[in-house]
């Protein structure tokens, strides 16, 4: 006579065997196992068995995407990536195996970084740089500097058939315009073609040079990634306080450098004639022409001159925010 634990230990491994056909069967049943075995005629219930961890594993991650948390919370098994289940033949035998793949939100990401570690922001605000515009997007902020949108834009497309040329672009006009705005939108733009860009704000760039003396070896870094970097801006040039040695031997052997091989770009509320007046005076040697004129011959004839023009976006989002706090 079989004991009682000999009994339970038969009917348990039975359940046990049931329970895992009847889970079985449902699993080949699922939309998307069968769309698979539909595909590939050759895959048979062995192979079928013997693959489903992958076949949950595919299950799972599917539905995680259909319902996606976000890339942060992704909960399958390589974040931001999906399975995929493929069909391979080894000496005569089909298998299957699963890979993974990277998903719109991952790629998309991977892209933002990669487009932040080409460009560097001194004193500039950082969400311009980062912030994804289109032609339209450009024109509907303010209408009024369509002329200098189509002069980035066209910019752009001889960057992109002819590659990047010796010469940029100084935005001159009055406060407010988006000038700033406009070369971040192009240092993102070159970015994405694979380019390197810097930014910096010239009254601030200028005091940290002055305070850099005492440090050479980090003035010498800094001047010298200025003058490799593939496109570089001198933000709000005419506004800095300038000193002699700064002029003609920081900022006039970046522009030597730079002339004929990379291309240097500019914002300024002033012409580029008054720009030359302003180069040529510091507040220690007074006025010095032969100097002033030197350097801007480093700017005058290696770049485009592009006037900024439409609604002063300072003045009217200052307008918005009374409004609405009825101030």
């Amino acid at each position: 006579m079989d004991s009682i634990r000999d009994v339970l230990q038969a009917l348990g491994g039975k359940f046990d065997k049931q329970q895992a056909e009847e889970r079985f069967q449902s699993l080949v049943q699922h939309p998307l196992i069968r769309k698979v075995c539909n595909d590939h005629p050759k895959l048979t219930e062995d192979i079928l068995r013997t693959s489903q961890n992958v076949l949950y594993q595919y299950i799972k991650e599917q539905q995680h995407c259909n319902n996606c948390p976000g890339l942060e919370a992704c909960p399958n098994f390589v974040q931001g990536h999906s399975s995929r289940l493929r069909v391979g033949n080894m000496a005569d035998s089909v298998y299957l195996y699963d890979e993974k793949q990277p998903c719109q939100k991952f790629l998309v990401s991977r892209e933002e970084t990669q487009l932040k570690s080409r460009i560097k922001s001194y004193y500039v605000d950082h969400s311009a740089l980062h912030e994804s515009l289109n032609f339209d997007d450009l024109l509907d902020a303010n209408p009024g500097r369509a002329a200098a949108v189509g002069q980035v834009v066209e910019y752009l497309r001889h960057v992109r058939e002819h590659g990047l040329p010796n010469f940029g672009l100084y935005l001159t006009g009055s406060f407010g315009r988006g000038k700033t705005f406009l070369m971040c939108y192009l240092l993102r733009e070159l970015a994405k073609l694979g380019f390197t860009g810097v930014i910096v704000h010239m009254p601030q760039f200028v005091e940290e040079v002055k305070s850099l003396i005492q440090e050479p070896v980090k003035l010498r870094d800094w001047v010298e990634m200025l003058k490799e970097t593939d496109f570089l801006v001198f933000d709000d040039i005419g506004s800095e306080n300038l000193t002699p040695w700064v002029r003609d031997h920081v900022l006039g052997a970046i522009l030597t450098s730079r002339m004929n091989r990379k291309p240097t770009g500019y914002t300024a509320n002033y012409s580029i004639d008054d720009l030359g007046k302003l180069l040529s005076f510091t507040a220690r040697e007074g006025e010095d022409l032969i100097k002033g004129q030197r350097l801007m011959e480093r700017v005058r004839n290696y770049v485009k001159v592009v006037e900024v023009k439409g609604t002063n976006m300072r003045e009217k989002s200052a307008k918005a925010f009374q409004q609405e706090t009825g101030q």
